[in-house]
Order: C-alpha cells, then sequence, then structure tokens
C-alpha cells in the first residue's frame, strides 16, 4: 500500500477536478493522462496509485461527478 500515492492522488484531484466542467469520456481520458505524467514528474510511479484504486478512470470520473466545491471562504 502506498501512502505516497493515495496522498498524491486526492491533493491531485482537489486541485484538477474543480477545473473540470464536464464528464465526457475524452475530458477523463484526458486528465487520467494528466495525473499520471504529472506524478511522473515527481517521481511517483503508476503503481503506487494504481495499488490505491480499482480504476483511475472511474476514480476521476467519480470526482468530477461528486465534486462538490463547499461553501465560499
Amino acid at each position: 500500500m502506498s501512502t505516497r500515492g493515495i496522498n498524491f492522488l486526492d491533493r491531485w484531484l482537489a486541485n484538477n477536478v474543480p477545473d473540470a466542467t464536464t464528464a465526457d469520456v475524452i475530458s477523463v481520458d484526458e486528465l487520467t493522462h494528466k495525473l499520471i505524467f504529472d506524478a511522473k514528474a515527481l517521481g511517483i510511479k503508476r503503481g503506487e496509485i494504481d495499488e490505491e484504486v480499482d480504476s483511475l478512470y472511474r476514480t476521476i470520473l467519480d470526482a468530477i461527478l461528486h465534486f462538490d466545491p463547499g461553501l465560499p471562504e
């Protein structure tokens, strides 16, 4: 189990999902590739993230569909 992988995924989703306007196949696929690229840039291997979730695609899709920005500060 990779704490580093799940922590990265949580932070990445928080920083990138608000920018996603749609949950279409192409947008989610592009976000999946961006996540992998950003992780690699930090030295985090995809396997560290994959072992924490069943599917990166579904995880990103769920995050978009269930995004709740909360109350403004």
